[in-house]
């Protein structure tokens, strides 16, 4: 099998159910999943790196939702019956979030990305998640689309941000705080 089709050369690539251009809504929506699904291997590998077995493997399996988060969104025509993401998962990444929290210091002020390479790399997958979840915002506005990916991409930045301060807390490296501002969570 040839990796090229060069069906697209024409500015054009296919869906699931149809073509569409490549600057498509839907393409920019889960073309951004898809390069967040990217960032997250770098975290699984940074986790890997500082024996953080536990998030190695949520990590893992949050690549495989991202990939269904794409396909999801990839239809021409909404298929409720085909869809993979489910509100199961956006509650499992809530209960994940409630148990990093738990170890986490009490947050007083904004944090900066920083401290551990993994919190690092968290922090990209946090910021590159609110992209993708800004765009299936746009592409739900005029089309429909499964609304659980929705909630899912709002959920995992969440889960981004407390993985990137359990990180810190693992490695014994404080978040990096920005000192311009007072105490602004009590």
């Amino acid at each position: 099998m040839k990796v090229y089709t060069k069906t697209g050369d024409a500015g054009e690539t296919s869906i699931i159910g149809g073509r569409v251009p490549k600057d498509d809504a839907r393409v920019e929506a889960y073309g951004t999943i898809d390069e967040l699904n990217s960032f997250v291997g770098q975290a699984v590998h940074a986790a890997k790196q500082s024996g953080y077995k536990e998030m190695e493997e949520q990590l893992l399996l949050i690549q495989h939702e991202l990939f269904d988060s794409g396909s999801d969104l990839s239809y021409a025509k909404k298929d409720e019956s085909r869809y993979k993401v489910t509100a199961d998962m956006v509650e499992r990444l809530e209960q994940w979030i409630d148990e990093l929290e738990q170890g986490n210091p009490p947050l007083e002020r904004f944090i900066l990305p920083g401290g551990s390479a993994l919190s690092c790399a968290l922090h990209v997958c946090r910021t590159v998640c609110r992209r993708a979840e800004r765009l299936t915002v746009t592409l739900a506005r005029s089309v429909d689309i499964n609304p659980e990916v929705r909630k899912y991409l709002n959920r995992l930045s969440d889960y981004f941000f407390v993985a990137a301060r359990a990180a810190n807390v693992k490695a014994g490296v404080p978040d990096v705080e920005y000192v311009r501002s007072g105490k602004v969570f009590r």
